[in-house]
């Protein structure tokens, strides 16, 4: 069977999402289950690349996999350096992946099967056997021999670990068997572990079909009797451990993750919006037309029909637009398990303890923003850790609390999805932040900097305040690749600071950017466009009121001065004189501004293409969409716009 390179990625990379799930399971307390479910998603990658004729790819994996046999069956231990070494792995199979993805020639990997091949031998000199006698411990010969090796180890481990030993027997009518094993397996699972289920014939009725269950568990005698009824219960060796309460918060996380994931291909559904967009255009003319035979003859039958259906094509474009944009739409939990990976990872690397909160992660957002969000929450994550949160000695000495905190939040805000990643660690050092900026001639000696403006210094490319570039952080680039990657989908970076207290990163991006609503506005004789997400109001500033302070113009809105931009200034356009302008507030909080335009003409919905080549980087412009009579016009940067004025700083005279 041939498979596609698309099918074959989606494929991989939703394998190698479940084993850092599975992994990062483990990291927290060893579970059979989870490194099962680690063991087949290796395996079926293995499988996979095979498939589709990955030499390289296929061998990693299958020394992966060696190497989880062996912690299967209790070869190698379980360790925090072995989980370490597993991850490292598994970042070396995402990067072939990624290689595959874009037609690059994949690395060889053989000296990675040596490293996983040495490791294997290293541990299993230290690691000596725990021997427990099975056969003496009265289980039947007839079962034992049933037992697979992995089966076998489960049993001794349980032993040794002081858990019951027990024979759940049950009979099951043969029409509905596979849903009465998988109930009594569910509750059982609640209380311990599954060693085996064995089928067994033995005094079993015509019609009907019989299953032994070998399980270990902790839990008293009483509770396990009450989870496996009405089997019968044998006791081969009672509990020598205390019954610890199961907690089964962890199992619900997991299932609603599972249940909300969907693989969807993002490639398709855009075709579909492009076509969407093209059927806007026609419903605009439908409009047009019903206007024109509405001015010429009138409303007559004709023109009540054409205006009628342009009502309805336009009710229905909106659903199909609703409907296409769900589709896309992932929750913020897939975002989550990767960040959680992030911080325990490099938590364990910097030697630092550090506790992970997430809220909102059933905010939506879209598939393709999801990819490309992650990178900066990472980077932000990352600096947090190295930078921000300090040694435990540090934090017990200020009157901390020994472990960091990171704390991620989520929450729709209108069209807009707001992300704040929060530390409780030092803060910045902005008088470090300045002489860094300065010794590296980011900015002059003779300028003066507002608190926000030095804060803002961060996000300057090449600036770090780390003496020594490590794994986590510390090469000056982090942070400025957060700022551009934010602000070339249409997003908005914040940064507040406290000495002693922490950082917070506050991120606004839009919820989608397949279908965009946009007003329409005319500057000279030119249209743009600009996005609703990014405008909180529009007002007329007449000339009079507009004032100049510093050089800059402002005016006056609600007793607080507002910046204002000409935005035929900025694109260098023929200026009419006029007695009044029309508005666009835009921006938040103190980074509001007032874009000065000559009309504004309505609103449209508008799908975004990026510039061609001879416009591609052009500051002020985000890129070109089609509207009314198949007219292109120009999507106005917000972001570029607001640093047009919120950049510019004042030097010392």
């Amino acid at each position: 069977m041939k498979i596609s390179k698309k099918d074959f990625i989606a494929e991989a990379e939703e394998i190698i999402e479940t084993a850092g799930n599975s992994l990062l399971e483990l990291q927290g307390a060893f579970n059979p289950d989870a490194l099962n479910a680690l063991f087949r998603a290796i395996h079926t990658m293995k499988g996979l690349s095979g498939l589709f004729g990955l030499k390289g790819i296929t061998q990693l994996s299958h020394t992966l996999e060696s190497l989880l046999d062996d912690l299967r069956l209790g070869r190698v231990e379980l360790t925090d350096e072995t989980i370490n070494f597993i991850f490292r792995n598994i970042d070396i199979l995402k990067n072939l992946i990624t290689s595959v993805a874009e037609d690059k020639e994949v690395d060889d990997v053989g000296g990675a099967i040596n490293e996983i091949e040495s490791f294997r031998e290293s541990y299993k000199s230290k690691t000596q056997s725990r021997s427990v006698g099975i056969e003496a411990l009265g289980i039947s010969p007839s079962i034992l021999r049933l037992l697979s090796e992995y089966e076998a180890h489960r049993l001794k481990s349980n032993i040794e670990d002081g858990r019951g030993l027990y024979l759940v027997k049950s009979v099951f009518d043969l029409a509905t068997f596979d849903r009465g094993i998988e109930s009594l397996s569910r509750n059982l699972k609640d209380i311990g572990e599954v060693i085996a289920t064995l089928p067994t014939s033995e005094g079993i009725p015509q019609g009907s079909i019989g299953f032994t269950i070998l399980l270990g568990s902790s839990s008293s005698i009483e509770t396990v009797k009450e989870k496996a009824q009405p089997a019968v219960l044998e006791v081969l060796i009672p509990p020598k451990v205390k019954s610890k309460p199961v907690s089964t918060g962890a199992k619900d996380v997991t299932l609603k993750s599972a249940a909300t994931t969907v693989r969807v291909d993002i490639e398709k559904l855009d075709r579909i919006l492009n076509t969407v967009s093209e059927l806007e255009l026609a419903k605009g003319a439908v409009f047009r037309i019903g206007h024109e035979l509405a001015e010429t003859v009138g409303y007559t039958p004709l023109t009540i029909d054409v205006h009628k259906i342009a009502q309805t094509l336009d009710r229905r474009l909106t659903e199909l637009q609703e409907q296409i944009l769900e589709l896309r739409m992932v929750p913020f939990s897939q975002i989550f398990a990767r960040l959680a990976q992030v911080v325990r990872r490099y938590a364990g690397e910097v030697g630092k303890e550090i506790d992970l909160k997430m809220f909102g992660e059933d905010t939506e957002i879209d598939k393709f923003l999801a990819e490309e969000i992650i990178d900066p929450l990472i980077h932000i994550i990352r600096n947090a850790i190295d930078h921000g949160i300090e040694p435990k000695e540090n934090r017990v000495a200020m009157g901390k609390k020994e472990r960091g905190t990171i704390t991620v939040r989520a929450l729709p805000k209108g069209s807009n999805v707001v992300i704040i990643v929060q530390d409780d660690g030092a803060g910045l050092d902005l008088n470090n932040i300045l002489r860094k900026a300065k010794e590296n001639g980011l900015i002059s000696e003779g300028e003066v900097l507002e608190r926000k403006d030095i804060i803002n210094l961060i996000f300057l490319p090449g600036l770090s305040t780390k003496k020594d570039a490590t794994e986590v952080s510390g090469r000056g680039m982090g942070v400025n690749i957060v700022k551009e990657k934010i602000t070339s989908f249409g997003g908005f970076v914040d940064v507040e600071t406290e000495s002693g207290i922490g950082t917070t990163f506050t991120i606004t991006v839009p919820i989608t950017l397949a279908v965009v609503k946009a007003l329409i506005v005319k500057v000279a004789d030119e249209q743009f466009v600009i996005p609703l997400t990014a405008i909180s109001e529009t007002f007329i500033a007449r000339t009079e009121e507009v004032r100049t302070i510093e050089g800059k113009e402002v005016i006056r809105m609600r007793d607080e001065m507002l910046p204002l931009l000409r935005v035929a200034r900025v694109f260098m356009l023929e200026e009419a004189q006029r007695d009044e302008y029309f508005g666009i507030v835009i921006g938040t909080g103190e980074r509001r501004l007032g874009l000065l335009v000559d009309n504004i003409l309505g609103q449209t919905g508008i799908v975004i293409k990026p510039l061609g080549e001879y416009l591609k980087g052009t500051p002020g412009l985000a890129g070109a969409a089609e509207i009314g009579r198949h007219e292109l016009v120009l999507v106005l940067d917000i972001e570029a716009l607001m640093e047009e004025i919120f950049s510019k700083r004042k030097a010392v005279v």
